[in-house]
C-alpha cells in the first residue's frame, strides 16, 4: 500500500516536471533562436548543451511514466 501512495506521489510530480520542462524548452528554443538572429556563437553553444539536457530529462520523465503505467496495467490484468 505504501509503495502505491509513493509511485503515486512521484507520477505527480513527474507529470507537474514534464510541463515545467516543456516551458524551459520553449524558452530555450527563443534564446537559441535569437542568438542565431545574432549569430552569437557563445550563446548558441551553451543553449544547445541546456536543451539536450533538458530534453534527456524529458525523454527519462516519459520513459519512466510509460514504464509505471504499463506495470499498473499488467497489475490490473492480474486480477
Amino acid at each position: 500500500m505504501m509503495k502505491f501512495v509513493l509511485d503515486t506521489l512521484r507520477q505527480e510530480e513527474e507529470k507537474e516536471r514534464l510541463q515545467v520542462l516543456r516551458m524551459e524548452i520553449d524558452y530555450e528554443l527563443l534564446t537559441l533562436y535569437d542568438a542565431m538572429q545574432t549569430n552569437d556563437i557563445t550563446i548558441i553553444v551553451q543553449t544547445k548543451e541546456r536543451l539536450k539536457k533538458l530534453t534527456k530529462e524529458l525523454i527519462d520523465i516519459k520513459q519512466r511514466y510509460t514504464n509505471s503505467s504499463d506495470r499498473e496495467i499488467d497489475k490490473n490484468r492480474v486480477k
